[in-house]
Order: C-alpha cells, then structure tokens, then sequence
C-alpha cells in the first residue's frame, strides 16, 4: 500500500474530507466505536473548509488517488468562524506570547487505516511543510477521547492545561516545533 501525504489542492479533496469528517462524527459513531476508535468533534461546512484551505492548505493521505486521513490547518484570523474553538485561542493567546502557532483544527484516519502510522505520516509531513513560519502546532482533544490525546502525546504534543468549553472538558495540547 502506498500512502501518499501532500496538502490539498482540489475541490474533491475537500468533498473527500468532508465525507471522511462525517463517517467519524460523535454523532455518527455508537458509544463503544466512540471510546475505541475516537472521534471528531466540530463539522465543518465545505466553505469554510475551502476558506480555511486557502489561506493555509489542509494535510492529506491519500491511497489511489483517495483521501483516507486528513489534518487540517487553521491559522489565527479563523478563530470566530468556530465559537467551540474560540476559547483554545484566547488561552493560547495568554499562555503562548510571542509564538507564531498554527491550530490543527482537526485530524482524522480512515478506520480500515488506523494504527498503519497514517496519524504519525500526517503529522510528520505537516511539520515538515509548515515548521518554517511557525514556531509549533496547537490543537484541543476531547478529555473524553483518549485514543486521540494519547496518539498526540505519541507524537509531540505536551498538554497546556485542561479547560471546558460549551460543557465539554478539553486538553489543550501544543507542539513546540522550535
């Protein structure tokens, strides 16, 4: 099998993304699937997707041409556009000064592709793109989904602090890519 990662640049990868998004939804997956394979919390509408990706292009895995990962990029002008998200960036505001971070606003991995080191792949090539105008990568996780912030602490990632927002308990995590 032969996985490619590159950023997104066409209209079907981000149809790609939204379709993958969905499948993982809280609200599409049973309490058992939640608590093994994890989930995603925020949908994204295909504009903002599009709005966010051109500013700053999303991170994909693709397999043959489909996309069976995704991890999203959000830079700072974004904030309002997900009041959940809004208070990760008021935090990182205050505990980060003086970086130029950029949000993961979500990543996710196709189920038949998991533990096939797809999430470690993105993450890898999405420094690697990115770490040049940015000092790190800043992301929340549900404290309810402990496949995710084990796979980011796996990663890099180190945990800020812990906070709720809309009655869900977050970590906010942050990678220090200086």
């Amino acid at each position: 099998m032969d996985i490619h990662y590159c950023r997104a640049t066409a209209d079907e990868d981000l149809q790609d993304i939204l379709l993958l998004q969905q499948k993982n939804a809280l609200g599409s997956l049973t309490d058992e699937e939640k608590l093994k394979e994890g989930f995603v919390t925020v949908i994204h509408t295909y504009d903002l997707l599009k709005r966010m990706n051109a500013d700053c292009p999303h991170i994909i895995a693709k397999v043959n041409d489909e996309v069976i990962g995704y991890a999203l990029c959000m830079t700072r002008k974004f904030c309002t556009d997900i009041p959940l998200l809004a208070p990760m960036f008021e935090t990182a505001d205050i505990i980060l000064p003086g970086k130029k971070y950029l949000a993961m606003g979500q990543i996710c991995v196709a189920k038949e592709f998991r533990a096939q080191g797809v999430f470690r792949g993105m993450y890898t090539y999405y420094r690697k793109a990115l770490e040049k105008e940015y000092d790190g990568l800043l992301t929340e996780v549900a404290t309810s989904n402990q496949r995710s912030l084990n796979a980011h602490l796996s990663v890099g990632f180190e945990i800020l602090q812990t906070q709720v927002s809309e009655g869900i308990s977050w970590e906010l995590v942050y990678w220090d890519w200086r």
